[in-house]
Order: structure tokens, then C-alpha cells, then sequence
């Protein structure tokens, strides 16, 4: 479900930006302060009626950024994602003719578990990156490595979102288990309200900075 070279993509950026964009004349603007502070992958989620065309407007115009769809909740959109040109999509939860068809049509998915059953159904259907989803209230980190533990072997990954940010974004990453991190701290819907792309790019660049801490520790 997940090509490698995209795999290897998301693991170098470690951190995907989730936003929720309700004007598409903030799409672009949104996206190059993501990109200005070194954050190259976002997740546009379907929660509001202009998503699409925000996909449209960042690909043209911000061709850098890795942008990604998430909250597809059915067939429909799974196939409307990839018309759009999404490079991947992302569920809430695993429905497993969303994946399906996110599969037949070619599209890289991400189902979202909170469960070993999820986990489950989720590598029956041939997914190996998993959506951790709502991480912190679920458990967090500790839930995730209990359920984790026995899929492990199988190359199993995740991307925790919900209840992560700058204080526990580190113990996240350090997971093994942990690919990237879905950041909806990072550009959250008030501050692109609001149009505060210094903040947007400032939240980008802390956040960045973990992450390079952690590669030089592990170098």
C-alpha cells in the first residue's frame, strides 16, 4: 500500500503537518511557511469544502511539499483523492472497502488503527503504515508499544496523531515502531484563520529542530 521510496520519504521528514483549511486562498500561503521552516509533508483532511482545491492549488504552486489527504472516509473520496493527485491518503479508522479500493485504483494508504483487531484487518488487507489515531487519549505511547508488540515482526509502522506536540513529539520519534509524527499543532486551524504565517513557520522550525537533535544523537 505504500511505495518505497515514499516510505523512505516520510521517514526522513518525520513529521507531517495535518491541517484544516476552510479558505483555498490559504492553501498556498499555509504551505510555503511549512516549507520555510523545513516541514516538507502535509496532510490536508477532508473536514472541509475546500480541501480539494487546496490540494490542486499547493501541488501547482508548491511543488516541494509531499501533500497528502486524510479523514477519507469512503470510496468516493478515495477515488476523488487520486484524480487530485494526492501522494498518499489517511483514515480515521479501517473500513476495509476504503482500502480496497485505495488499493485497487493505486492510491498509497494509511488506515487508522487504535486496536490489534484494527491492526489486524489492517495487514490482511496488505498495509504495513498504520495511523496510530487518537494516540494520546487511546493511551499514548505506552497503549502503542503494548499493541504493537506483537505485529512488530511483520515491519509494522505507525503514524501517531492526536494529542501529540512539541512536548512529547521526542519520546514519539524515538519509538522504533514511530515512522513520523501527523503534527496538527503545527499549522492548527486559528493560526491559518488568523493568517500567522511567522507562527505557522516558527512551529516548523522548533519542531525541525527535534528532530535534527535526535538524528545527531543517533549519529
Amino acid at each position: 500500500m505504500m511505495p518505497e521510496t515514499l516510505l523512505t520519504q516520510l521517514e526522513q521528514t518525520r513529521v507531517i503537518a495535518v491541517l484544516m483549511i476552510d479558505d483555498e486562498d490559504d492553501a498556498v500561503p499555509v504551505a510555503q511557511a511549512l516549507l520555510d521552516g523545513g516541514v516538507n509533508c502535509i496532510e490536508l483532511t477532508l473536514r472541509t469544502p475546500v480541501a480539494m482545491e487546496a490540494l490542486r492549488r499547493i501541488r501547482g504552486a508548491v511543488p516541494e511539499m509531499v501533500v497528502g489527504v486524510g479523514t477519507i472516509l469512503n470510496v468516493q473520496q478515495v477515488n476523488e483523492v487520486k484524480a487530485a493527485g494526492a501522494a498518499f491518503g489517511v483514515a480515521p479508522g479501517m473500513n476495509p472497502r476504503v482500502v480496497a479500493e485505495a488499493a485497487r485504483i493505486g492510491l498509497p494508504f494509511a488506515p487508522g488503527v487504535c486496536t490489534p483487531t484494527d491492526i489486524e484487518l489492517a495487514i490482511e488487507q496488505g498495509c504495513r503504515l498504520l495511523k496510530f489515531f487518537p494516540s494520546e487519549p487511546s493511551g499514548g505511547l505506552a497503549y502503542l508499544r503494548t499493541i504493537a508488540a506483537p505485529f512488530v515482526h511483520l515491519g509494522v509502522r505507525f503514524i501517531p496523531l492526536g494529542g501529540v506536540g512539541a512536548g512529547n513529539a521526542v519520546a514519539y520519534l524515538q519509538e522504533p515502531t514511530v515512522l513520523a509524527l501527523g503534527g496538527s499543532w503545527l499549522a492548527p486551524r486559528d493560526l491559518i484563520t488568523k493568517k500567522d504565517w511567522a507562527q505557522i513557520t516558527a512551529n516548523a522550525v522548533e519542531v525541525m529542530a527535534l528532530v535534527k537533535q535526535l538524528e545527531g544523537g543517533a549519529a
